[in-house]
């Protein structure tokens, strides 16, 4: 039933500027959420603001196809908890899932239904400026840090996930290697053996697969001599054939137009292996909308890897419940109910606690006197 601008549409997820509730019809997005051509967006706040979105894309669009909400939901929504590079030090599996469960409560209770959580990303060059948003450098810890936030975020059980309003999709990141990067330098080249890459980087990645995680957004970096996001051996041969997901892969923040700055191309060329690579859908850049038509006019793109990607978003949509629900997320009584709660703010205050690492175990200054043990 879809028109080709309306599958591309699907593939588009646009950033927002402030919407003031009410005034979503005279937001610039509006006009494409009407006509089909946005399959979601992100860093929206409100349940509100949401909500008179949300009603564009239901009701005034064509076919009627919900919009996702995305939004950075990573240690905390309202109520913060420890980074996750504190939050692996408790070791406490059971502590970290409770924090992607307050997190997914509170960020569902304020219209989000996605979140781009967890960073899984292994480091070992503290030179790295993100080495704060991941578990640190073991990868057995961070695959089961993994596994923990997605059942967090998504529900218990991998057979039966997203059922409830209180549950929201996350998204694995960033697929893949990108915190090997040379010298610790962001967006850098990744060049290792397959040997030392499965072996110290990729598991937590499939750890988060195995648990059910319904997307997975694509690095910045190079792999092979390939941008991650271009790149089909990571995101079609392992994510997909080898490990089995089956779920949606987004770009990370304008990652198709910057492929144009690694020489592999222009716009429309770095689009194409975009989409030929295993990626569905094109966060900010816009090159998907732009040139994806003209691509499939001139044979470089094929109906049936549009159809693909298309299908893969609405398919999370489906499970989400959207479809049967566009509202599921959109309860105007739950912030003040669920979000900030005393009963979350003394889980925080708890799991902050047990993370808490001693660098030195020397003894202290402590109620006015020096201690004479190590504490």
């Amino acid at each position: 039933r879809m028109t080709v601008e309306e599958k591309i549409g699907q593939l588009d997820l646009p950033v927002t500027g402030e919407i003031t509730t009410g005034q979503a019809k005279s937001s610039d997005v509006a006009k494409k959420i009407e006509q089909g051509l946005v399959g979601g967006l992100f860093n929206l706040k409100g349940v509100a603001k949401i909500r008179d979105v949300q009603k564009l894309a239901v009701e005034n669009s064509r076919l009627g196809i919900p919009l996702l909400f995305g939004m950075d939901v990573i240690h905390g929504y309202e109520t913060i908890f420890p980074i996750p590079l504190g939050l692996s030090c408790t070791w406490d599996m059971a502590a970290i899932e409770q924090s992607a469960r307050i997190a997914a409560t509170e960020a569902s209770a304020d219209g989000i239904s996605w979140t781009f959580s967890p960073m899984v990303d292994i480091s070992r060059d503290p030179r790295w400026g993100r080495v704060s948003e991941g578990s640190g450098e073991d990868p057995f810890l961070g695959g089961a840090i993994a596994r923990a936030m997605v059942l967090g975020y998504q529900g218990k059980d991998p057979d039966d996930q997203l059922k409830r309003n209180d549950e929201i999709m996350a998204c694995v990141k960033h697929f893949a290697l990108y915190g090997a990067g040379e010298a610790g330098r962001d967006y850098n080249t990744v060049d290792m053996s397959r040997n030392r890459m499965f072996n110290e980087y990729m598991y937590p990645y499939e750890a988060a697969v195995r648990a059910g995680v319904g997307s997975a957004m694509a690095s910045f970096n190079e792999v092979d001599g390939v941008p991650a996001t271009a790149n089909h051996w990571l995101m079609t041969d392992v994510l997909r054939k080898q490990w089995g997901f089956n779920g949606f892969v987004v770009t990370d923040f304008t990652g198709i137009s910057e492929m144009v700055e690694h020489g592999i191309g222009n716009l429309q060329t770095v689009s194409t292996r975009a989409l030929n690579a295993g990626v569905d859908m094109d966060m900010v850049s816009e090159g998907f909308v732009g040139t994806l038509k003209k691509s499939l006019t001139e044979g470089k793109i094929t109906m049936k890897t549009l159809d693909a990607a298309c299908r893969r978003i609405l398919e999370a949509k489906y499970k989400l419940g959207l479809f049967d629900d566009p509202y599921k997320y959109c309860d105007l009584s739950r912030p003040a109910r669920d979000i900030f709660t005393r009963e979350h703010r003394a889980a925080a205050r708890r799991i902050a606690a047990e993370s808490f690492v001693l660098l030195k175990n020397e003894p202290f200054e402590g109620q006015g006197k020096k201690s004479s043990r190590p504490v």
